[in-house]
């Protein structure tokens, strides 16, 4: 399996947030939630990462019941493991605390079997910002709608 297979991106995060740099995180994960994040039913609306004692832990993601689950089914808003090297988790540290930038995940995908999480260091947009990206997708759309005009 040597593509990667995107399960979810976070749209929302791009919206919200520049996002300076990525990392690739594996997740510690109980059977029922990997069952539901192969069925796409994962929701990162209002989650974030954090670093703490030199871990990394993923807050607030809602991953829904799996269907087929018994009663040791897992709770759906419990704080997840990221899975990173020392040096990333060090490097996530400064960026956050002297930066202060937030982490974000960006996407879930499979790779080589396993699911990743694609984290964002990401630091705030204001409401202009956004405005802004609002306005150029606006503009990119309709030039490609004249182009196409022009092409038949």
């Amino acid at each position: 399996m040597a593509a990667d297979k995107e399960i979810i991106n976070n749209r929302q995060a791009y919206h919200e947030y520049h996002i300076l740099d990525k990392y690739e995180a594996g997740a510690a994960l109980v059977g029922t939630e990997v069952k539901s994040i192969m069925g796409g039913r994962i929701q990162l609306k209002d989650s974030y990462v954090q670093v703490k004692d030199g871990e990394v832990w993923l807050l607030n993601a809602h991953i829904s019941h799996y269907s087929h689950g018994n009663k040791q089914n897992h709770e759906p808003l419990r704080t997840r493991k990221l899975l990173l090297h020392k040096k990333e988790i060090e490097k996530l540290e400064r960026e956050t605390t002297v930066k202060g930038l937030t982490l974000v995940v960006t996407a879930i995908y499979w790779k080589n079997g396993r699911i990743k999480f694609e984290i964002g260091v990401a630091k705030g947009k204001k409401l202009y910002d956004k405005r802004e990206t609002e306005m150029k997708k606006t503009v990119e759309k309709e030039t490609r709608q004249q182009l196409k005009e022009r092409l038949r």
